[in-house]
C-alpha cells in the first residue's frame, strides 16, 4: 500500500498512480498486468466480475466545467471523458476488467499530444506590466513544437484540489527550435492566476495540444487586419513574423492593438522591429490615456485616444491598401463589438477569423 507524506493525496485509477503536492499533481503510468495463479491460470479476481463496488470505483469521474477551457478543443475533455467511459461500459457489460487494460499514449517531453498532458521545464518568467508576464519553456536539444499558425494550447493546473484548464497562444514562431513561450495575463480573482503566480524557473508544467489556429496561406489576402485586445495579441505575432520571414510573401499587415495605456502594451521592442517591414503597419488605441502628447514622439502618429469604435474601425478600414482578411482575438464582449462594427463597414461574415 502506497501512502502520501503529510498534506498529499492519492487516488488510483486502472492506469496511474497520480499523486498531488501542493498545487500540481505527478502522474505516474503504468501497464494493468493480469494477476496470475502459480500454474499461470488467470486469476479470477481480474478477468471476472467483482462486487458493483468495485466496478463503481473503477469508473471515469466526469469533468468539473473548470476542467474545460472552453476554446473548442478536439478532444475536449469531455470528449476524453465519453471515451473512457464507452471503454468502462464495455469492461462492466463484458464483466472483464481486462477491457480497462488499453494502453494509453504517453508523450515524450518534445511532443505535444491532444489527448494527455506533457510535462516542460520553465527557463525563464519575465514580468512585462503589472498583471502580464512571458513565460519561455524548455525544448529538449533543437526539437520544435511545430504548431501552425495561430495554434493554442491547453494548460493544467490544480488550486486547492480542484482542477483547472485554460487554453493559451504561443507568441514564438511554429518552428521555434529549443524553446517556446507564452504570453499570460493574471487576473485577482482567476483560479488559473492564482496557480500561475506561484510559477518560477525550473518548475515544470503541463500542457497538450495544439488545438485550433488559421489556416494562413502566403499571399492569399491582399492585406490582413488583426483587431487584437490585451493578449489577443498572442495568435496574431506567430502570423506576423511566419510574413516577414518569407520573403515571396506580400501580404499587407495593418495591427491594431487595443490596451488601457501605453505602459500596459506588450512587447513594445518586438512591435516596433515589425513595424519597420516595408508592409506592416501597427495602430495602438489606449482607452484610459487622455492624451498623445504624453506619449514617446514615435508613437504619436500611429495611436488614438479612446476606444475601438465603429467610426474608428471605418476608419481603419478605409486606410487600407487592399481589401482587407479581419483577425479578431480579445474577449467575447471586445469579439462581439468587432464582429458588429466590421458588419457595418461592409465586412462580410466570410472575411472575418475569430480566435
Amino acid at each position: 500500500m502506497v501512502s502520501p507524506e503529510p498534506g498529499g493525496s492519492f487516488s488510483r485509477s486502472p492506469r496511474e498512480l497520480r499523486m498531488h503536492w501542493g498545487a500540481e499533481p505527478f502522474t505516474f503510468s503504468f501497464p494493468l498486468l493480469p494477476l496470475y495463479h502459480q500454474d499461470n491460470s488467470v486469476c479470477v479476481a481480474e478477468t471476472m466480475s467483482g462486487n458493483e463496488d468495485d466496478w463503481l470505483a473503477l469508473k471515469p469521474q466526469e469533468p468539473s466545467p473548470s476542467q474545460c477551457c472552453g476554446s473548442g478543443c478536439k478532444p475536449c475533455i469531455y470528449d476524453v471523458y465519453e471515451k473512457e467511459l464507452a471503454q468502462w461500459e464495455r469492461a462492466k457489460a463484458k464483466q472483464d476488467k481486462s477491457f480497462l487494460m488499453e494502453k494509453k499514449e504517453q508523450s515524450n517531453n518534445s511532443e505535444l499530444n491532444p489527448d494527455t498532458f506533457t510535462a516542460f521545464n520553465i527557463s525563464s518568467v519575465e514580468q512585462l506590466t503589472e498583471d502580464t508576464y512571458q513565460y519561455k519553456f524548455e525544448l529538449p536539444g533543437n526539437s520544435s513544437l511545430r504548431l501552425s499558425l495561430g495554434q493554442h494550447i491547453v494548460l493544467r493546473g490544480v488550486v486547492n484540489g480542484l482542477e483547472v484548464q485554460r487554453a493559451y497562444t504561443p507568441i514564438s514562431p511554429g518552428n521555434a527550435e529549443g524553446y517556446f513561450e507564452v504570453l499570460i495575463k493574471c487576473y485577482e480573482a482567476g483560479l488559473m492566476s492564482r496557480y500561475i503566480k506561484t510559477w518560477k524557473k525550473g518548475d515544470t508544467v503541463f500542457w497538450r495540444g495544439p488545438f485550433g489556429g488559421f489556416p494562413y496561406q502566403p499571399n492569399k489576402h491582399g492585406e490582413l487586419l488583426m483587431l487584437a485586445s490585451g493578449t489577443g495579441l498572442a495568435p496574431m505575432l506567430p502570423i506576423l513574423q511566419s510574413i516577414t520571414d518569407d520573403e515571396e510573401d506580400e501580404t499587407f499587415v495593418t495591427l491594431v492593438g487595443c490596451f488601457r495605456t501605453f505602459d500596459k502594451i506588450y512587447l513594445k521592442s518586438l512591435l516596433q522591429d515589425l513595424a519597420r517591414y516595408w508592409n506592416i503597419r501597427i495602430f495602438y488605441v489606449l482607452s484610459q490615456e487622455t492624451s498623445l502628447e504624453k506619449l514617446p514622439w514615435s508613437y504619436q502618429e500611429n495611436t488614438y485616444i479612446g476606444r475601438l469604435n465603429e467610426d474608428l474601425t471605418k476608419t481603419i478600414i478605409n486606410s487600407c491598401r487592399r481589401k482587407p482578411f479581419v483577425l479578431i482575438c480579445g474577449s467575447s464582449t471586445f469579439n462581439e463589438d468587432m464582429s458588429r462594427y466590421l458588419k457595418a463597414a461592409g465586412i462580410k461574415e466570410n472575411s472575418c477569423f475569430v480566435f
